[in-house]
């Protein structure tokens, strides 16, 4: 894979930049894995390729900087602690950033951008060597077309109506939102929009449903939603866009629900997002299945546009920001995409898995 293409096509480096790639590390419980090691030996040579690019423009690249997992999706990062320099140091260093982690940065890494001017970062949880002749290598100008075309589909919409494959039904209240896109551009004068960060492999258009913050006015986000459970279905019950009950008889949904119980803030209907990488393949990696269809997250929504953050968890290690794909090929499939105007009219996005637009 040519990546001083990638780097050039998504970030547009300038001459007096600063990049910065980071990587976690495994500790105490949390046990390595060969895809683990792998992700750091990329984390390695991306750098590497960024230091040969930037003798060519003229940027800087720091040392390659590790830090301890965080041991959960979109959890604050250990901001203190790095190797072979803190991590707030290198990430107040740089103007650009690649994160190559096991646990996703991308929602902590969103709010240090709203904090810090000239910063934008690309977030990469669960990369894999093998993306790299997949989603990576797609035409990015061809996925920022087609994140467009979603994005002003979402746009238009009030509501997301949804019929799964297994015919269970699922309304998403996109009222009061705005639609974005991550559409795998990434140039300097992004830095400063309202969102700085994007994950690669991009390639998806999305939106925070409305979350019921307005007094007297409920979320009409409610049905039920399915999810895979090595050949078995279980099922999230929505109401008012939070996970009230989940159904089914295995351990998985048993556990779920308890996970749920424990903390509400878990149950909030965080992302209603549309991926189009026409590249991404469904292997059951999170980061490029998300890309190839439709997929929705759970918890944390701030980082997106939403409104709930880190402080209305109950505790730290609660944090989370969990997608679940129903692309092409994935177990349970969206076999009906309908988005609904202000004015009632119906628009299909998705038929038997397939985009119409």
């Amino acid at each position: 894979m040519d990546l001083h293409k990638l780097f050039t096509d998504v970030f547009h480096p300038e001459p007096d930049e600063t990049i910065a790639v980071i990587a976690d590390v495994p500790h105490g419980e949390l046990r390595d894995s060969e895809t683990w090691r792998e992700r750091r030996e990329m984390a390695a040579e991306w750098r590497a390729a960024w230091v040969s690019l930037g003798e060519q423009i003229g940027f800087d690249v720091l040392p390659l900087i590790t830090f301890p997992a965080t041991g959960t999706h979109n959890g604050n990062l250990p901001l203190d602690k790095g190797d072979p320099i803190p991590l707030r140091d290198g990430l107040a260093r740089a103007t650009i950033a690649l994160s190559l982690t096991q646990f996703s940065a991308t929602a902590p890494l969103s709010m240090w951008a709203r904090s810090h001017d000239d910063f934008r970062a690309a977030s990469l949880p669960g990369v894999a060597r093998r993306m790299e002749e997949t989603a990576l290598s797609a035409d990015y100008t061809e996925v920022a077309r087609r994140c467009q075309i979603l994005m002003d589909s979402l746009s238009e919409a009030e509501y997301a109506r949804v019929i799964f494959s297994t015919g269970h039904k699922w309304t998403v209240d996109l009222r009061f939102r705005e639609a974005h896109k991550d559409d795998g551009q990434l140039p300097r004068e992004k830095a400063n929009s309202a969102f700085p960060i994007i994950n690669l492999p991009s390639g998806e258009s999305f939106q925070v449903p409305y979350e019921g913050e307005r007094k007297g006015e409920q979320s009409r986000t409610e049905g039920e939603i399915p999810v895979s459970d090595n050949g078995d279905v279980i099922v999230f019950r929505v109401e008012n866009n939070r996970i009230v009950d989940v159904e089914g008889k295995t351990t998985q949904a048993a556990n779920f629900k308890a996970y749920f119980d424990e903390d509400p803030m878990r149950g909030n209907i965080a992302e209603l997002a549309l991926g189009c990488n026409p590249k991404a393949v469904v292997w059951g990696n999170v980061l490029e299945d998300e890309k190839a269809g439709f997929h929705w997250a759970y918890g944390r929504s701030e980082h997106l546009g939403g409104t709930i953050g880190p402080e209305q968890f109950k505790s730290p290690a609660h944090i989370v920001h969990e997608d679940i794909v129903y692309a092409k090929d994935s177990p349970i499939q969206v076999a009906s995409l309908l988005l609904v105007s202000a004015d009632g009219k119906t628009r299909q996005i998705i038929r038997d898995g397939a985009y119409l637009v």
